[in-house]
């Protein structure tokens, strides 16, 4: 997640593309408040998933 964030920090700070970056930083949240969590940041009450399907799930909420 921090690289898809930084990624989103590229656009809105070094391409001035803050609308493709609000879409990422939404779609960021949208999975982890659907529970969805890496080994790295996982808390009891979540769903461990790998990075692979963290990923997926970005993907898809960006599509959404």
């Amino acid at each position: 997640l921090a690289t898809i964030l930084s990624a989103a920090m590229m656009l809105r700070y070094s391409l001035d593309r803050a609308e493709q970056a609000d879409r990422i930083e939404a779609a960021v949240k949208k999975v982890l408040a659907a529970g969805l969590r890496t080994p790295d940041i996982y808390e009891e009450g979540t769903t461990r998933v790998g990075t692979r399907e963290m990923g997926d799930a970005v993907v898809k909420a960006l599509a959404s």
